[in-house]
């Protein structure tokens, strides 16, 4: 047997292992950073079944804080007091705000429990004490870690009445993140899912950010896989059940390319242009996605519209 031979082997009995055997364990955790150590890349950690109960809290938990903030954006209000309020929810809840103190290799701790990105702001947007103003646009994005596991969502919301041209471009993008769901069922590929993403925002000519992407959550909040939103269809990873992903598309209204503030995280758009980005966590089950980053109102009324659906 060849050395190629030999460890090709190896990585696929480590990629069953960690996806089948231990699940979301910690064992799968050390299986899955193995792999990256040795091969170059993480394995997919699937979910079992008390993980994703987990998850489910988590995702309502952290739904909860996006939707509360939603409705406080209004001309006048900071990002701070958005902030302040994400962070105390949280807290209070028992939750951790992930995003705080956040520090990627060569970078700063972030300092805030959410992001939010105002106009041409894409992600990793800083809190700060300016006033939002009539016509802007807002992506707030936070995470929780909850009994140990993450819920990660975003939305960009209007701040009081926008252009048409801005309407268009936060439904477009939230169309794209329902499209990328869509595509969340076992034996289908990650790539499907960036596919799915880029044939829609392509449609209206935004710029799709390259830069960013999207990516599997459990543990912690980047696992494996990377979910870009743009791709071909029936390449990538094989999607099983138990996988659970944070889809997040993010376009811009003109060019694609970025750049990053002087503060080493807040990502803009090259072009001064606006952007806007919507996330959901998202398990994949036998039956198809689930997304775990609703309300429980919202879940509620998903189900309603579901069994209408089939009885009309």
């Amino acid at each position: 047997m060849s050395d190629v031979r030999y460890w090709m082997l190896v990585k696929r009995n480590l990629h069953l292992t960690s996806s089948k055997m231990f699940r979301n364990s910690k064992i799968g955790s050390f299986v899955s950073k193995a792999s990256q150590t040795f091969f170059g890349k993480k394995m997919i950690i699937a979910k079992t079944s008390k993980d994703l109960d987990r998850m489910r809290e988590v995702g309502e938990l952290i739904a909860e804080v996006r939707e509360t903030l939603r409705k406080m954006v209004v001309p006048g209000i900071t990002t701070l007091e958005l902030n302040e309020t994400a962070e105390k929810m949280m807290h209070e809840a028992g939750a951790v705000p992930t995003f705080m103190g956040y520090k990627p290799s060569g970078m700063t701790p972030f300092p805030f429990a959410i992001c939010a990105s105002v106009n041409e702001q894409i992600v990793h947007g800083f809190s700060n004490s300016t006033p939002l103003k009539e016509g802007d646009i807002i992506s707030l994005d936070m995470a929780a870690t909850y009994n140990g596991f993450v819920g990660d969502t975003a939305t960009t919301v209007a701040v009081g009445k926008v252009s048409d041209e801005l309407e268009q471009l936060i439904r477009v993008t939230e169309e794209c993140l329902k499209l990328g769901i869509e595509q969340c069922y076992p034996n289908k590929r990650v790539g499907d899912i960036s596919w799915a993403v880029q044939q829609h925002a392509d449609k209206y000519g935004y710029g799709i950010v390259r830069d960013y992407t999207g990516h599997g959550i459990g543990r912690t909040m980047h696992e494996a896989p990377q979910i870009a939103n743009y791709g071909r269809a029936g390449t990538k990873e094989k999607i099983r059940a138990g996988y659970c992903f944070a889809i997040e598309p993010m376009l811009n209204l003109g060019t694609r390319e970025t750049k990053t503030l002087a503060d080493k995280w807040t990502v803009i758009t090259a072009d001064g242009k606006p952007s806007a980005h919507c996330e959901h966590t998202v398990a994949v089950t036998a039956e198809g996605p689930e997304i775990l980053t609703l309300t429980k109102e919202q879940k509620t009324r998903l189900k309603n519209e579901k069994t209408e659906s089939v009885t009309a």
